[in-house]
């Protein structure tokens, strides 16, 4: 059976590596085009490819994907089945090539999820369990019927980065179950549910990122990890932008007012939220790289 691979992080990376390894017969990776990067604007290889050229994979990089030369090369490769992980949307003119299908890994337990960033999401709701689910692509984004799914629990103290590693895992090997599957034409596809319940995770900006201390501190505690490490939850502090990577939380009643800090110039440094602190733990003030808050209060008079 020939695949086509369809990805860009490290993410999928995983994904595809498990694959390879399974001795499926990989006939491409699309990934994205190279882009400019860092204070020298270098170029910069996906890291989907990075992994192709060093597996000696063909690597197809179409600045847009309804562009005809990128129809033919992928219509050259006669392949079976087309794999998703982590890419961006597929026109129908590619989503429907091959006689298999295309399928996508998720990561969420679909119908709960659907959307750009179900990751950062999850841990935002406080959800105590997240998971990985293969579905066949359908018009509507997300919403094609379900081939496979598998759960990961998420700890209390999880960022989106430690969610993001589990499922990386778990997906890779549910990928190759899936892919087995449909090989063999052993399974059966259950259509997801819609219903006015389902969470969903939309793509994340900015504004979203910063932080409103007359929030509970739960709520903000739960943010903050979910944005971690990226796009990474923020404040003010002096006027000036603090980026919080990991806090801690105490449920009291605040002795100033939500958004005021208090500090010993040491070793702590808490704001107040509406029923309690967050402690500050790993930072980064704008200017400065990213530290530990005793290393911070060392070098900062408040």
């Amino acid at each position: 059976m020939k695949i086509v691979f369809m990805g860009t992080p490290d993410f999928a990376v995983a994904s595809l590596n498990a694959l390879v390894e399974a001795g499926f017969h990989i006939v491409g990776v699309v990934t994205a085009a190279d882009k400019p990067a860092g204070r020298g604007q270098k170029l910069q290889e996906s890291a989907v490819k990075k992994y192709a050229v060093e597996k000696g994979l063909k690597v197809l990089q179409p600045l847009k994907l309804k562009d005809p030369d990128f129809i033919a090369e992928l219509k050259s490769l006669s392949a079976d089945l087309q794999v998703v992980v982590a890419f961006r949307m597929l026109p129908e003119i590619v989503w429907d090539m091959p006689a298999k299908g295309t399928i996508n890994l998720h990561g969420s337990l679909l119908p709960q999820y659907r959307g750009a960033a179900p990751i950062n999401h999850a841990i935002i709701n406080g959800e105590t369990e997240s998971g990985v689910t293969t579905f066949f692509l359908k018009h509507e984004i997300d919403t094609g019927d379900v081939i496979f799914s598998a759960k990961v629990g998420i700890a209390q103290d999880d960022s989106a980065g430690d969610l993001h590693d589990s499922l990386m895992e778990t997906g890779a090997g549910l990928l190759v179950k899936t892919v087995k599957a449909i090989q063999a034409n052993d399974y059966t596809e259950q259509p997801q549910i819609f219903s006015d319940e389902l969470k969903h995770a939309p793509k994340i900006f900015k504004e979203f990122c910063k932080i409103d201390w007359n929030n509970p501190v739960k709520t903000i505690y739960n943010l903050i990890r979910g944005l971690s490490p990226y796009p990474t939850a923020f404040a003010e502090l002096n006027e000036k932008t603090i980026k919080i990577f990991k806090a801690d939380y105490e449920e009291t009643t605040p002795s100033v007012n939500p958004g005021m800090f208090i500090t010993d110039g040491k070793t702590y440094l808490k704001f107040a939220a509406q029923d309690g602190y967050i402690s500050l733990l790993d930072i980064q003030y704008e200017g400065k790289k990213r530290m530990m808050v005793d290393e911070f209060l060392r070098g900062m008079r408040l």
